[in-house]
């Protein structure tokens, strides 16, 4: 049986949400042992030779001149921003803290979306949103100490948040004429030269010094979060639509607290179960309702 194309999108779209799941608690990890500018650079770099070297073994052709500008919008928000901002900011606050940042990026790029695309959601996708994103804002919250535990870093993550939901966007919508892994190898060499130095400084700064555990969650956060967790999430965003396929994040905080509580030893209780059963409601309510193309410019 041949899946729908919504459906099709779906599916790729939650390959990349559940490989993008383990980027919080595996970078609260890495930061135990290994600097944030490190971490967010070096992940960067690894990335960018993978890419370097798939782009030439199957022999893509350079990206038109006007593309460039758009995939280093793709870059400066997935590859440069999002990365150094929640390295930072996990220094500070604990893994379920940071699911803050995963709680809000659904609304965030489903509103890029529909601001760069001319896909129009009806009032009840937003409606659905908005209740989604608020349950997955309070579940964060909830599993991270409650709404009185504010911190410094959750501007680091706000900035977070806008700079992935801007990537995405525009991410998805360049996979449709790039292709899914494309997009992303060609963001990743256009910010290979930046990356690349900002690594150096950074090990001639402070010379890494972690534990092969600390190790093999950086190699995840550069192999799987920087780049073929990408292949799948943009590949879904590209099958789309945008703003339907991005709510299939509000389930990502909710993967991300539950690796927290189990790699990381983090409390999950029961409250926060019953949080999660609500995102996962929200999430599949969100998914379903039908978009509307925006009528066509005279």
């Amino acid at each position: 049986m041949v899946l729908p194309r919504t459906s099709t999108g779906i599916w790729w779209g939650l390959l990349g949400v559940a490989a993008f799941s383990f980027t919080v608690p595996f970078t609260r990890v890495a930061v135990a042992g290994l600097s944030p500018l490190f971490i967010g650079s070096g992940r960067a770099v690894v990335a960018g030779v993978l890419a370097a070297a798939a782009l030439a073994l199957t022999r893509q052709r350079l990206p038109q001149p006007r593309v460039w500008v758009r995939l280093a919008l793709v870059a400066g928000g997935v590859v440069v921003g999002f990365p150094l901002l929640t390295s930072y900011a996990l220094t500070a606050v604990p893994a379920g803290h940071g699911a803050v940042v995963i709680a809000l990026l659904p609304a965030a790029t489903a509103t890029a979306a529909v601001l760069r695309s001319r896909e129009r959601p009806p009032a009840v996708f937003w409606v659905v949103m908005v209740l989604g994103s608020l349950a997955a804002v309070t579940f964060a919250f909830l599993q991270s100490g409650g709404f009185g535990h504010l911190h410094w870093a959750d501007l680091l993550l706000l900035g977070a948040v806008v700079c992935a939901a801007v990537g995405y966007a525009e991410g998805g919508l360049l996979a449709r004429e790039l292709g899914s892994w494309q997009t992303i190898a060609w963001a990743l060499v256009l910010a290979l030269p930046l990356m690349l130095v900002l690594a150096c400084f950074s090990a001639a700064s402070h010379p890494p010094s972690a534990t092969p555990v600390q190790w093999g969650a950086f190699a995840y956060l550069a192999v799987v979060s920087m780049f073929l967790g990408f292949f799948a999430w943009y590949r879904g965003l590209a099958i789309g639509p945008i703003p339907q396929v991005s709510q299939i994040q509000l389930l990502q905080p909710v993967m991300s607290i539950c690796w927290a509580a189990l790699l990381l030893g983090e409390v999950l209780s029961w409250a926060t179960m019953i949080g999660a059963l609500a995102v996962i409601l929200c999430a599949g309510a969100a998914i379903r309702v039908r978009l509307k193309p925006a009528p066509a410019s005279s």
